[in-house]
């Protein structure tokens, strides 16, 4: 698996794996598992700020939601020391959608997450996951994503 030449064909790159913003730590390995802490909407601008039904749409989430896989998929890679070979597959997600109280499309918008880890990994990309809408997120994000991962 070349991810990063498949990134390349999509325009992509990964970020650098972003550093804690509080006391906790990025990842967890479990065993067979590793475990990563919510990665926040953003990209080479800063923050992806919004709140879905409101400021946003579901297509400018769903964007938002790719940018958090990337950063996922960056912590994974410090997790591995750069080996993404020993990724097994992508068990979970669990997606944060910034949204007013009448905003329904919460799994179009972490579609944009799911969307691209399928794109990247194949049938290892392929997850069980949750889409839940929040009252707010951390700093005013659009969307927070966490995920597990299991790893060989």
């Amino acid at each position: 698996m070349d991810i990063d030449a498949k990134l390349a064909d999509l325009g992509l790159t990964l970020p650098d794996a972003p550093a804690p913003a509080a006391n906790y730590v990025p990842f967890v390995q479990s065993g067979a598992q590793l475990f990563v802490s919510g990665q926040i909407s953003s990209d080479q601008n800063g923050l992806i700020l919004g709140k879905l039904g409101g400021t946003m749409d579901a297509a400018a989430g769903a964007k938002a939601a790719e940018r958090c896989a990337l950063a996922l998929l960056a912590q994974l890679r410090a997790a591995l020391n750069g080996d993404m070979s020993r990724l097994v597959r992508v068990v979970k997600l669990t997606g944060f959608v910034n949204s007013t109280p009448d905003f329904t499309d919460q799994p179009k918008v972490i579609n944009g997450a799911s969307d691209l880890l399928v794109a990247l990994l194949g049938d290892k990309g392929r997850h069980a996951r949750s889409a839940v809408s929040a009252a707010s997120l951390p700093l005013g994000v659009a969307v927070e994503i966490e995920a597990i991962f299991e790893i060989a």
